[in-house]
């Protein structure tokens, strides 16, 4: 059977290419997409104890079983949070009554916060992640963010209804940046909505900090003497698990070249 597999962030650079084809044999598992990769990708096993793996945009095991056409993706530490040309600009979110997206255009903060506001609040707590102009040392040029977009966007939402679930706040905003940002611009924003001020602030942190440590986003950082994959968080270990002797460690995270 024929199976896509994509690879994102570092595992991109050291695939050599975004995707590839590859022909395996019937009831073949996650397991065997990984095992069939790292006999063949310098380096990629480093990496294989801190990694995760999906099927179809969904988060899956390595005893998964695939089937013919399957999309599998090889997904580094995130480090972060699509669209195309047709994307809604920042300013339209009201308009698209949708809780979480992602854009290719400077994101309008104050827009986006107006656009939540209703009378019944009594808080609106927002968080800005923006681009600073250092980094390990060094003095950062710019960003560059990608996303695997459609599992990303699903996993965003999905937090955004987690979030009106267990808090108790009103409504939820979250915009994420792909492309090339410069120092200064908004990468990521969040915004909540509540009564009151203790539950907005708990919700605004627990949506970014899951959304950095479990959306499939990757950012890049460039210097003036070349450029590295941000280091990521290992994946929360129902999420990162390599194939192996139940129970084996995984591997620590490789550092960034």
């Amino acid at each position: 059977m024929q199976v896509r597999v994509l690879f994102f962030g570092m595992l991109k650079d050291l695939a050599g290419r975004p995707s590839d084809s590859l022909s395996l044999p019937e009831n073949a598992t996650l397991a065997d997409v990984l095992l069939h990769y790292e006999s063949r990708i310098p380096g990629l096993k480093a990496w294989s104890g801190a990694m995760a793996m999906s099927i179809n945009q969904q988060y899956a095991d390595p005893e998964a079983r695939l089937k013919p056409g399957d999309e599998v993706a090889l997904l580094p530490p995130v480090s972060g949070g699509a669209g195309g040309a047709d994307d809604p600009p920042a300013d339209g979110l009201a308009a698209a009554k949708v809780r979480a997206t992602m854009v290719r255009v400077p994101i309008d903060t104050q827009s986006i916060v107006d656009s939540i506001k209703r009378p019944e609040d009594g808080a609106l707590a927002w968080f800005e992640g923006t681009v600073r102009n250092h980094s390990r040392g060094r003095r950062t040029l710019y960003l560059e963010y990608e996303a695997y977009e459609g599992m990303a966007l699903e996993q965003m939402d999905a937090l955004a209804r987690e979030a009106l679930a267990q808090f108790e706040v009103r409504d939820v905003r979250m915009v994420h940046r792909l492309g090339r940002l410069e120092i200064g611009e908004t990468s990521v924003l969040i915004v909540v909505a509540s009564a009151h001020r203790a539950a907005a602030f708990a919700a605004s942190r627990w949506l970014i900090d899951t959304l950095k440590r479990t959306v499939p986003i990757w950012k890049k950082e460039h210097f003036e003497d070349g450029a590295v994959w941000a280091d990521g968080d290992p994946f929360p270990p129902q999420l990162s698990r390599s194939p192996g002797t139940p129970g084996q460690p995984r591997a620590s995270k490789p550092k960034a070249p």
